[in-house]
């Protein structure tokens, strides 16, 4: 193996910043517009098909690609613009000098296209942080939860799953995670229980304390 220490692997939005209060809303209005668009539908039917994708496959655009062979560069490319991103995001900055404390590797794992992670990730400062950033488009468009995208990026990074840590806010992420015979840390304000998280935390400033027990 490559790397012999603990690697990090680390979620993006609302896990390292929070995306529910302005860029989802965005990005959900942008899918649906652009479904109703290329698939001839009105809005209500365009709205159901975004969500119901999301919830099946995980992602909206696996979906798409299966059912009506949507190119995933174009459906990207059209449903990540954002005029103002600066101004969207909400991002707590004592989450790089909790991230600089921890030790080992750390690489980003995101579901979002390749454009959209790196300009996050220039905006907040986050990107000094991270050894490696893997985007939809890295894992060949096999995002989390599917197995094959996780896969892909433990070959190409030569890392054995057992040294990993997947810190998410999407559970159905970490059950995979886990599964692959990661530890998982779950960013979540809720209460659920599940045996496929090892910590659960409100922030990922809680990490710095919790990562020895990990």
């Amino acid at each position: 193996m490559r790397c012999s220490g603990k690697v990090w692997l680390f979620d993006l939005d609302n896990t390292l910043h929070h995306a529910s209060p302005y860029i989802f809303p965005h990005i959900n209005r942008s899918m649906t517009e652009y479904i109703a668009r290329h698939l001839g539908v009105d809005h209500h039917e365009a709205s159901a098909i975004r969500q119901d994708y999301w919830v099946r496959y995980g992602a909206t655009l696996l979906g798409l690609v299966r059912h009506h062979g949507t190119d995933p560069d174009h459906f990207l490319r059209e449903t990540h613009q954002f005029p103002d991103l600066k101004r969207l995001i909400v991002f707590e900055r004592p989450v790089i000098h909790a991230l600089r404390r921890l030790p080992g590797r750390k690489i980003i794992f995101s579901n979002a296209p390749r454009h959209y992670t790196e300009a996050v990730l220039a905006i907040t400062g986050l990107g000094c942080c991270f050894d490696a950033v893997y985007s939809v488009e890295s894992v060949r468009y096999q995002p989390k939860p599917m197995i094959s995208g996780f896969r892909a990026l433990l070959q190409a990074e030569r890392l054995d799953p057992r040294r990993c840590i997947m810190v998410e806010d999407t559970l159905p992420n970490l059950v995979v995670a886990k599964k692959l015979g990661m530890k998982t840390v779950w960013v979540s304000a809720g209460y659920r229980q599940s045996p496929s998280v090892d910590a659960r935390i409100r922030s990922v400033l809680e990490l710095p304390g919790r990562c020895g027990r990990l």
